[in-house]
């Protein structure tokens, strides 16, 4: 999927209502957009603490046109996996696999050089 309209019209198919009652929320996911106008712009609220953000921003859920309660996480989740699983491929350091990662998590207590140098001026 790629514009919020077409997101709003499939909450509506799946959750009930009109596109309308929708549309805010797909427009807040994809509003990134207007500074990264590629897929890039998925890493800044397509993931669960852009999930949960929606919910602080929008409530826990909303009533649609049919008088219907649907949770605004549900829509998020919605969104973020038509989006993630169109074209989007899973990195190594997406999936923890980095070896960076590893060796940080390894050497939790080593500083790094330079703020061991910054730490003895203090």
């Amino acid at each position: 999927m790629s514009h919020p309209n077409i997101h709003a019209k499939s909450s509506a198919r799946k959750f009930g209502g009109k596109m309308e009652d929708y549309l805010a929320i797909h427009d807040w996911f994809d509003d990134s957009k207007s500074h990264m106008a590629d897929m890039r712009h998925r890493a800044l609220k397509h993931h669960s603490a852009g999930i949960y953000e929606a919910e602080r921003v929008f409530g826990n859920s909303i009533i649609n046109s049919d008088g219907k309660e649907v949770f605004v996480r549900y829509i998020g989740e919605q969104h973020v996996l038509e989006d993630w699983f169109e074209n989007m491929e899973m990195q190594k350091w997406m999936q923890s696999r980095d070896m960076r990662i590893h060796k940080a998590n390894k050497a939790k207590d080593k500083l790094p050089k330079s703020m061991n140098d910054k730490i003895k001026e203090i």
